[in-house]
């Protein structure tokens, strides 16, 4: 089962992230992105209601891996997790979260920046290193890192959208995180599911011309 979620993840190449969204929306917006070929999908927990999301997505969704972000310690971590979680995903190295994660067969994405951090989260049992914020060093620095450290997969997150998705996987990411240039707040309260679903659209084209360059 962690295998496959992995597997699932890079893949996929793309985990759009729901941050915020209220519980009676979240169907919808998720079945936008899905309906753009997304097939992985992250509910920060800083979302009201949060465990109520994941549980009505998990239910909602059978071949879309439904994840929680913006993980902080191992109660949130486990509180997740119980309520469905399928991956786990944090802003910075917490050992709680991936001994959680790891104890549960959770996947775990773990944010770090720097070669230190990358090393030490994947040496205490991360899956992926979520580079974060991407944006400030841009696909270089995802290319700087992944130069020495082939070994570690990089899933950058943070300034991520469909006009740069593609440059990411080209400088080595396996995968993607995109929050409000797929899920964008505007769609969201104007009810624009078509303009959720095409964001979606061109950010999975994007990843995939980035892996056939």
């Amino acid at each position: 089962m962690h295998s496959r979620r992995v597997d699932q993840i890079r893949d996929g190449g793309v985990v759009a992230i729901l941050r915020g969204v209220a519980p009676e929306s979240a169907i919808d917006v998720a079945t936008a992105v899905v309906d753009g070929g997304v097939t992985a999908l992250e509910v920060t927990a800083d979302t009201p209601n949060v465990a109520e999301t994941i549980d009505a997505l998990s239910d909602r969704f059978d071949d879309v891996l439904v994840g929680a972000g913006t993980v902080l310690d191992a109660e949130t971590a486990r509180a997740v997790q119980l309520a469905g979680a399928e991956f786990l995903v944090t802003p910075t190295v917490d050992g709680g979260v991936i001994e959680t994660g790891t104890r549960y067969g959770t996947p775990v994405a773990t944010g770090a920046f720097t070669p230190t951090e990358a090393v030490r989260a994947y040496e205490a049992g991360a899956d992926f290193v979520k580079v974060f914020p991407a944006a400030t060093g841009g696909p270089e620095h995802v290319a700087a890192l992944g130069g020495p450290l082939p070994q570690i997969p990089l899933v950058p997150t943070g300034g991520v959208g469909p006009a740069n998705a593609g440059e990411y996987i080209e400088a080595g990411a396996a995968a993607v995180g995109v929050g409000s240039a797929i899920v964008d707040d505007d769609a969201v309260a104007n009810e624009e599911y078509e303009t959720i679903a095409e964001n979606a659209r061109r950010t999975v084209d994007a990843v995939a011309s980035g892996r056939d360059r």
